[in-house]
């Protein structure tokens, strides 16, 4: 009984030893270890998660959803005065469940789609906390944004305004509006996710005037109410420099809209793009600095240039929905080629996980069945469908995986779903929400019907 008891007791060393030593090398703080030497994800057991929903499997952790919402909020209180909404951009990561959980930690909600006004309302979102984005809206989503009372509509382009002033006369509305603006400046990110820059097919240019004469037009427009001024850099922004001189330069031109139209912008909406940490080199700065240095900035702005401090307007998407989300995948086959590469395939593609395909983004995988074993190998993840390109990664370091072993791919809650495809008429996985250990579907796994539902 003595000598098993000193077994036991080393063998939970040895547990304990790997998680004090481990844990660390995760990208999320919602992973960990268990006993079973399972990855977890909000208390969860991610091998139970996929033995019990089937995979491949999006999971969600609330609490790291809610967590950042409180961090966005509570830095505007701190840092600004309470002076500003956070408002999560939706294109990230949307369904019922995740609008009804932004909700309620009383942030508002940036939306670019009839869609994603939709599931808003059906969410029973307060909908004069929505912003709706887009460069090219239809007439249908301009309708359908007025009836819904969003809280403001960016306005992207001259003949979008004058749309918008047609139809809010129709309605006997005034909704109020932002123009997006081009700030011109660079982000230093991937050229695809780059949008402050002159060419770009988003938003009013400063250099060119086209963003004075645009403020112009508004403010003789009878029907609409301009009442801010937008831009957006760009995507996956570590630096906070730009954020700083993009500030700068969109307080300038409200000063200039002040000294040369007489007329006072009282929004201005900074966008959002904030870096995450997908692998450990990643060294994003943390929400709080930025809030604290850009805030500086404009207040220090604000009184060189003298105007009113402005309401501020974030969209954080990335930030909160990536570090919250895993995708769970199954092993299929393993094909060494000697002195070339291993692949590891998995059950599910880049229909499910389409960003390395799109922008060669890079994660952390994890074998979840051998989550406190050392990652002995480089391996190049591939997916199923029927396209050479179609991977996960490569050069991944993994713990050795064979057919049968659950692979998780952390920091995948942002752009995975929403960006999932049916390509190669592949049903889209679930998504489930883990809540302190506990599981709940959020959307249904699709079957063979929903594949071919709408065909004739």
């Amino acid at each position: 009984m003595k000598s098993l008891l000193m077994m036991n007791l080393r063998i939970m060393y040895r547990i304990l030893y790997n998680l004090k030593g481990r844990v660390k090398m995760f990208v999320s703080e919602n992973l960990n270890v268990n006993e079973k030497g399972h990855l977890t994800i909000g208390g969860a057991d991610t091998v139970e998660l996929a033995a019990e929903y089937g995979t491949p499997l999006y999971v969600m952790d609330e609490q790291t959803v809610r967590s950042a919402c409180r961090r966005f909020n509570d830095s505007i209180g701190k840092f600004y005065g309470g002076k500003g909404l956070a408002c999560y951009a939706s294109k990230a990561f949307s369904c019922l469940e995740m609008c009804r959980i932004v909700a309620s930690e009383g942030m508002g909600l940036d939306a670019v789609s009839i869609g994603e006004l939709y599931t808003a309302v059906k969410a029973g979102f307060p909908m004069e906390k929505v912003g709706f984005h887009g460069n090219n809206k239809t007439d249908e989503e301009l309708n359908y944004a007025v009836e819904c009372g969003v809280g403001h509509i960016i306005v992207d382009n001259i003949s979008e305004l004058i749309r918008l002033e047609n139809i809010a006369a129709e309605k006997n509305a005034v909704p109020h509006i932002m123009l997006r603006i081009k700030p011109g400046i660079d982000a230093h990110t991937h050229d695809f996710i780059k949008t402050g820059q002159i060419d770009s097919k988003f938003g009013f240019a400063l250099e060119t005037g086209e963003a004075f004469e645009a403020v112009k037009q508004a403010i003789e427009c009878k029907n609409v109410k301009l009442m801010g001024v937008h831009c957006h850099i760009g995507s996956q922004i570590f630096d906070i420099a730009p954020f700083e001189e993009a500030a700068k330069v969109m307080l300038e031109f409200i000063a200039k809209v002040k000294n040369e139209l007489n007329y006072e912008i009282e929004g201005l909406n900074l966008g959002g793009g904030f870096g995450i940490k997908y692998l450990n080199e990643h060294d994003p700065a943390p929400f709080e600095t930025y809030m604290e240095r850009v805030s500086e900035t404009v207040k220090s702005e604000c009184e060189k240039l003298g105007i009113a401090q402005p309401f501020i307007y974030i969209e954080p998407g990335r930030s909160i929905a990536a570090p919250a989300g895993i995708t769970l995948y199954k092993v299929g086959a393993r094909k060494e080629i000697p002195n070339i590469r291993t692949y590891v395939s998995i059950d599910g593609s880049m229909a499910d996980s389409p960003r390395y395909i799109l922008y060669k983004s890079e994660y952390e995988a994890i074998v979840a069945n051998k989550a406190n074993e050392e990652r002995s190998e480089r391996v190049t993840i591939a997916g199923k469908c029927c396209e050479s390109g179609d991977l996960i990664g490569e050069n991944m370091p993994l713990q050795h995986a064979e057919s049968g072993d659950i692979i998780a791919v952390c920091a995948t809650g942002a752009y995975n779903y929403s960006m999932s495809s049916n390509y190669n008429r592949l049903q889209k996985p679930a998504v489930v929400f883990v809540n302190n250990g506990e599981s709940r579907v959020a959307v249904k796994r699709e079957t063979l019907d929903d594949i071919i539902r709408n065909d004739m």
